[in-house]
């Protein structure tokens, strides 16, 4: 799997490079990159494309948002930045309260808050009670979001 997705990540950085320097990126072939990046276990890359995908955010559609907030999430869930990726899904969640992927992966962000003991202002708001979801909750959120687009 990790070839797999080595392969992909190269492809789709020379697909980004490409039109980077041709001066003609489209927002379809830096979103595919950022989320490339977000897959990787190394932060640096995570850490790539969460910026990307953050340039994406303040410049996208309202329909855009959805898939730019759910993967900033995941990264910032990643990098246990837990309050960053809360408070990108409860935007998404503002917008589509029934989106369960969204639900699911506010459950795993604040699970880990309290399992770290970040648990303070940035869930006054929110949930109540864990959900036992774990890195294979994350893998299968992932890869549910990766066939269906959200």
């Amino acid at each position: 799997m990790f070839l797999e997705i080595a392969n992909e990540s190269d492809k789709f950085e020379k697909k980004y490079s490409t039109e980077l320097a041709k001066g003609d990126l489209t927002k379809d072939t830096k979103f595919e990159y950022a989320w490339c990046l977000i897959r990787s276990n190394f932060p640096d890359d995570i850490n790539k494309g969460i910026v990307l995908l953050d340039e994406l955010v303040h410049k996208g559609t309202k329909d855009d948002q959805r898939d730019y907030l759910f993967y900033l999430a995941i990264g910032n869930y990643k990098l246990k930045e837990y309050e960053r990726g809360l408070k990108c899904i409860r935007i998404l969640l503002k917008n589509e309260p029934g989106n369960t992927q969204a639900l699911d992966l506010e459950k795993l962000i604040v699970k880990a808050m309290r399992k770290d003991g970040l648990v303070g202002m940035a869930i006054v708001g929110g949930i109540v009670g864990g959900v036992g979801l774990g890195v294979a909750g994350l893998a299968a959120l992932i890869g549910m979001a990766a066939s269906k687009k959200l």
